[in-house]
């Protein structure tokens, strides 16, 4: 890989970044948001409000999670440590592809992200110990906004690749995606 991209996913909305890695026996570089290169292949801006790390344990899911917030909020996903299983959940109703997923594994150094637009759903699985990840929000936290849905729902039947994993009370407890849409009308 020589040259930064974005790749789009199927779900309408989110795009795979990819950039080269230098490499060398120092560790490695890799440029893991470029917003004038974003512009100018997507057309329109992300500009970060807020800024998130979060750290996991080997078999950790979060998620489904995501913002009802007024302006939107779109997210930037980048693995900082360790590995992780990243899944863009389509939550929209009237969307084509409405309860479909896809997930790419993001790795320290990889030069992968992942650009989540508004009304997309996100998850993760830690694939090993310390993993970190770090997100860009396009809108800062909003508790009223903020919602959840169960990373376990069968009806979603996210494939999630490790059998011996931690959901915590919260996301267990969340409904599922038809539920949550039952309980809105």
């Amino acid at each position: 890989m020589n040259k930064l991209q974005l790749i789009p996913l199927s779900i309408e909305g989110a795009w795979l970044f990819t950039s080269p890695a230098f490499v060398d026996d120092r560790g490695y570089f890799v440029e893991s948001f470029k917003s004038d290169f974003f512009k100018e292949k997507l057309g329109f801006s992300f500009d970060a409000s807020q800024a998130n790390l979060s750290r996991s344990k080997k078999g950790v899911i979060r998620g489904i999670h995501f913002s009802f917030a007024p302006e939107g909020q779109a997210k930037w996903i980048t693995c900082a440590n360790g590995s992780l299983w990243d899944v863009v959940v389509d939550i929209r109703p009237k969307s084509p592809t409405y309860g479909k997923w896809e997930a790419h594994e993001l790795k320290a150094g990889d030069g992968k992200s992942i650009y989540i637009g508004s009304g997309l759903g996100h998850a993760f699985l830690a694939l090993e110990d310390q993993t970190v990840i770090s997100y860009l929000l396009s809108s800062p936290y909003s508790p009223g906004n903020e919602f959840a849905i169960n990373p376990l729902d069968p009806e979603i039947g996210i494939a999630w690749p490790l059998s011996d994993i931690s959901v915590s009370t919260k996301d267990k407890e969340a409904p599922t995606m038809s539920n949550f849409y039952s309980n809105r009308n």
